[in-house]
Formats: C-alpha cells, sequence, structure tokens
C-alpha cells in the first residue's frame, strides 16, 4: 500500500468540515470554497442551444440569475440542469461557489465541484441596491523591484 494514501482510500472516516457561510457582500474577485444561502430575485435565459436548435448539438442552456442576501445581490451564471433550479422566489444553499471574471465584472457560478440545494425560504430581504455585478473591476499587474 502507498504511504500517502487518503484517510478514506484506507476506510477510516473523514472528519466533515463545518461550511462557513458567508454574506454576498464580502464576495471578492478570483475567490471560490464560498458557501452562501441567497434567494433568486430573477433568471433570464441568455443561451439556448441543442436539442431544440439542431439534433447534432449538444444540449446547452446558460441563465443569469439576480441572486443575494440582506447584504448584497450579484449575477449567479446557472448552467445546463442548474437553470431549472434557479427560480425566482426560490432560496437556495450555494456550495463550493466561485468567482468568476466576465467582462471586468463579478459573476458568481458553481461547477461540477459545488453543489447548489433548494432550502426553506429565508427570512431576509434581498438588498437590491448593492449589485456586485455592477462594479467594474480592471486587471492590474503588480510588478516587485
Amino acid at each position: 500500500m502507498a504511504a500517502n494514501t487518503s484517510n478514506a482510500a484506507a476506510g477510516k472516516p473523514v472528519a466533515l468540515r463545518k461550511p462557513v457561510f458567508v454574506k454576498v457582500d464580502t464576495l471578492k474577485p478570483g475567490t471560490y470554497g464560498h458557501t452562501l444561502i441567497v434567494k433568486i430575485v430573477n433568471s433570464n435565459t441568455v443561451l439556448q442551444k441543442g436539442l431544440a436548435v439542431s439534433p447534432h448539438l449538444r444540449n446547452t442552456r446558460i441563465a443569469e440569475c439576480l441572486v443575494g442576501d440582506e447584504t448584497a445581490t450579484i449575477l449567479f451564471t446557472a448552467r445546463n440542469d442548474q437553470v431549472e433550479v434557479m427560480k425566482p422566489g426560490t432560496t437556495v444553499i450555494l456550495r463550493n461557489a466561485k468567482i468568476d471574471m466576465f467582462k471586468g465584472t463579478m459573476r458568481l457560478a458553481v461547477d461540477k465541484w459545488g453543489r447548489i440545494e433548494v432550502t426553506e425560504p429565508a427570512a431576509f430581504e434581498v438588498k437590491e441596491d448593492n449589485n456586485l455585478s455592477l462594479v467594474e473591476y480592471e486587471l492590474v499587474n503588480v510588478v516587485d523591484e
């Protein structure tokens, strides 16, 4: 047996870490591993290609959803099966979410390493006048001298 086997491979239980829930207004460009509870404000399909268009294309759907909590809102990019879950008014838990940059603005996304879970409706009101996706960032290279 190799010396560097993990606990799971050795049959030992792996200690799961408790998720640390963050607020939308704390998200920063280029970060990942976020767990948040958000409400879906709205959802707009921006790309739909596949079986409805041509039987030869892979089925691809992308929707931009405005999601938020009591601190701020941000655009969430839902892909394929995620589009069905992201219905306006629904409260979801986003696990292992990351920040993607699109045209200099932040987008929240959950890739294959994360999960979206529908949960009971949250008690908070979404703060819609603080949209983090409206803030434009510029990539600046810092050179050490």
